[in-house]
């Protein structure tokens, strides 16, 4: 197990502990208050313990090597605790909003507010520090089981300064309808953030690209592109977990000996090592440039064996690198009968 792992392990177990310590301060503050609006709190924090929990497990399971029933290696795991994760919170934000329903129309009695607005002051500004530093870890290990907790956190602490509002409008006017009306506007601002990380997973477990991503690693092929490198297209990442596996088509000079190809591949896979902090995995089809079309965009200036002089140079982008089709010079593709 990397380092990186072990880093990633440790900070959930850390997480998961300070959200038992800080769902018992919340609950206690329920039971002095009576207060809708902390109970809201209190049972979001029921997710925080579970969700952080699963997170842990996937973690650990996420870091095993790869073998041979697996041989992506186990991170597509974080995408099933992320989706989890995101139901629940979801299910909790519906189950806030039709718990202030009812106590919009049935009131309770409210007592010690200040106490309760102490506790969970504290509560809330713990939760949102800790939310931050892993979302920046989360993106640093390219992790979503860290990001999405991080941001589970911070909407959590946001939603705790939201409540904190309302019960100061409780303790100023004395009206308890406006606690239920504070926890049902937080209960769906929670509801609508839990289905936010639900449709991230979702997409993480169907392979849906990145476009972001994508648009990165193009521009780094663009801004540091090659004479040899002719054309780059077809190009998909696939995410598992933290590991990113990339295929595409490289296309050199068509005289080029299978070392000279795999030397042009070499240089491309360390050109994205060095300005993209990844843990990836590339497997890249070499394709034999087809003269005399493709010359007219090859900027090879030492090419002994063109047939056509240069008359334009396609810029590469995410509209043309991402379609399986070779580049010609009055379109996105050459004869389809040229390309392999």
């Amino acid at each position: 197990m990397m380092d990186e792992q072990r880093m990633n392990i440790r900070l959930q177990k850390i997480v998961v502990a300070i959200a038992i310590i800080l769902l018992l301060v919340k609950f206690s503050a329920y039971l002095l208050t009576h207060s809708n609006a902390i109970l809201t709190d209190a049972l979001e924090s029921i997710v925080n313990v579970v969700a952080g929990a699963f997170g842990l497990y996937s973690l650990i399971l996420a870091s095993k090597p790869r073998d041979i029933n697996h041989p992506y290696g186990h991170g597509k795991i974080e995408f099933i605790s992320a989706s989890i994760e995101g139901s629940m919170i979801t299910l909790a934000g519906v189950l806030i909003i039709g718990k202030s329903i009812f106590n919009l129309l049935y009131p309770q009695t409210i007592q010690n507010v200040e106490s309760g607005i102490i506790l969970v002051a504290i509560a809330g500004t713990v939760n949102f520090a800790m939310g931050i530093f892993m979302e920046r870890r989360g993106k640093k290990a390219n992790s979503l089981i860290l990001i999405a907790g991080g941001k589970h956190l911070q909407s959590d602490g946001w939603s705790t300064a939201g409540l904190l509002v309302g019960l100061g409008l409780l303790l100023i006017f004395k009206k308890p309808c406006i606690d239920s009306a504070v926890a049902l506007l937080f209960g769906a601002y929670i509801a609508y953030e839990g289905y936010q990380i639900l449709r991230k997973s979702v997409a993480g477990i169907m392979d849906e690209a990145d476009t972001e991503l994508l648009r990165s690693l193009i521009d780094t092929f663009e801004k540091h592109r090659e004479d040899d490198w002719i054309d780059i297209h077809n190009l998909r990442v696939i995410k598992y977990g933290a590991n990113l596996h990339f295929d595409c088509h490289l296309t050199v000079p068509y005289y080029y000996s299978v070392k000279e190809g795999h030397d042009a591949l070499e240089r491309m896979e360390s050109l994205i090592h060095v300005h993209h902090e990844t843990s990836d995995e590339w497997f890249v089809h070499i394709d034999a440039c087809v003269p005399p079309a493709m010359c007219k965009i090859c900027t090879k200036r030492d090419c002994q064996h063109r047939q056509s002089p240069l008359e334009s140079r396609i810029e590469w982008n995410l509209e043309n690198v991402l379609r399986n089709q070779k580049h010609g010079l009055y379109g996105p593709t050459i004869d389809p009968t040229e390309v392999d």
